[in-house]
């Protein structure tokens, strides 16, 4: 599949609002937080048109009481994604493009989203150099999906740098969750 840079669609947010209703639904107060993170979440951000939500569990055990509830409403674990700091969820054949990360509250990771999140929602500025990368790297390596998200590390890890700063000079913590 081609990658593809939409221009930001303020659809995304109400995507995300009915996705999370559906998942709020069936998961209950297990789910502590749901947050719309990724770049979609960011108005004025252009992105891949996929949205990602965040999950947050006291833990992932056991898990049958994620799963059974998530594939119920049509979303698949995908048991072979690498990343053990968090249990990943795609869409059935038949939804639309949804990437699910179910993260433990706490987390380092599950921090790092929503802090990245809310920092490129405090600082416009920052918008014009990422979305010109990825336009750049959707172009050079459209159809290599890991080729497109290496290229972004190093953007990335300046950009946490300096959210890290502004959250200590502002006291940030995560805001409300969005669902």
């Amino acid at each position: 599949m081609t990658i593809e840079i939409a221009d930001w669609s303020p659809f995304w947010a109400e995507k995300f609002r009915l996705k999370a209703s559906d998942i709020r639904r069936v998961l209950g107060n297990t789910a502590l937080r749901i947050d719309h993170i990724g770049s979609t979440a960011i108005a004025g951000m252009a992105a891949k048109p996929i949205i990602d939500m965040q999950i947050s569990v006291a833990g992932f055990e056991p898990f049958e009481r994620l799963v059974k509830p998530l594939n119920a409403i049509g979303y698949v674990w995908r048991q072979d994604n690498p990343d053990l700091a968090k249990r990943y969820f795609r869409e059935s054949p038949d939804q639309e493009r949804t990437h699910i990360h179910i993260r433990r509250s706490g987390n380092w990771h599950e921090q790092w989203a929503l802090l990245f999140r809310d920092y490129m929602r405090a600082h416009e500025a920052e918008h014009p150099a990422y979305i010109a990368l990825k336009r750049r790297l959707a172009a050079a390596h459209g159809g290599d999906r890991r080729a497109y998200t290496e290229g972004k590390s190093d953007h990335l890890w300046a950009v946490i740098r300096r959210a890290d700063r502004w959250a200590a000079e502002t006291g940030w913590a995560p805001a409300l969750p969005d669902a």
